[in-house]
């Protein structure tokens, strides 16, 4: 007897790519959307596809993913993005390692699809991705951008692709990474790392050789050539934004300082 799966999927006016996303779900027992507020039929597609709709106001990645695990109906859940779709071979893997778990988790390999070709090489795949899980045992992290999820327990790999379609013009995608970096040099900050010029230099440079030339980057043509460009370019606003919110706080800090030591004097 196979154990009974949830899917879980966050949303935000994602009309033209909802359906495609829950149709590919429809071997699980119980589908949850969680939704942020839409302004288009996002919530009407999804209802009128079985899927519950949920609404929450946004947490951030991390919190809202977690919020929706909660919202599930069974222990097992499978977390999807609204842009993404569970091949039938990866849906075939799913059931059949439900019908007698050995781990606590599993993880597979996420497709990615950009400027019209499926990456298949360096950055773009497989990209690793752990999404099916017994919530018990795991739970999302709390982080704002790049969350991922934490087990305890084994985890295992499943065949099959989780295929990730965006279909974003670049221009899109540019403002999508914008706000991810932003994301990111506050995260660093509230870590307490600190700003490293020759982080800044070398994290893009080796980004680039690790995967445009070490795992083959290369053999996806121009679409690999920008996709990892783009990766390199994320890797030093990263670390350039913290150096500008480093100056934000120390110009802050300044005139503060200035009126403790006038008021000592």
């Amino acid at each position: 007897m196979t154990i009974p799966l949830s899917a879980v999927v966050i949303t935000l006016n994602e009309a033209t790519r909802i359906e495609s996303c829950l149709r590919a779900l429809a071997f699980c027992d119980d589908i949850v959307v969680v939704d942020s507020g839409s302004q288009d039929d996002t919530c009407a597609l999804a209802t009128a596809l079985g899927a519950r709709v949920v609404q929450q106001a946004w947490l951030g990645f991390g919190p809202q993913k977690q919020f929706a695990v909660e919202q599930a109906r069974h222990d097992w859940v499978l977390c999807v993005d609204a842009d993404e779709q569970v091949s039938p071979a990866l849906a075939q893997a799913i059931v059949a390692a439900l019908q007698a778990p050995q781990a606590q988790a599993y993880r597979f390999a996420r497709c990615n699809r950009f400027l019209g070709r499926w990456l298949r090489h360096g950055e773009g795949y497989p990209d690793w991705s752990l999404r099916l899980f017994d919530r018990r045992h795991g739970r999302w992290s709390a982080d704002s951008v790049h969350e991922k999820v934490e087990v305890q327990g084994r985890v295992d790999t499943l065949a099959g692709d989780l295929l990730h379609e965006s279909q974003e013009s670049i221009a899109r995608y540019l403002q999508k990474q914008n706000r991810y970096t932003d994301l990111q040099a506050a995260a660093l900050q509230a870590r307490g790392r600190r700003f490293s010029a020759a982080k800044m230099i070398f994290s893009p440079l080796f980004r680039f050789v690790r995967f445009y030339l070490l795992r083959s980057g290369w053999r996806d043509g121009r679409a690999g050539l920008i996709h990892i460009l783009i990766g390199c370019q994320n890797s030093f606003f990263k670390y350039a934004k913290l150096y500008e919110a480093e100056r934000v706080a120390a110009d802050a800090a300044a005139p503060l300082a200035g009126a403790a030591d006038a008021e000592k004097n």
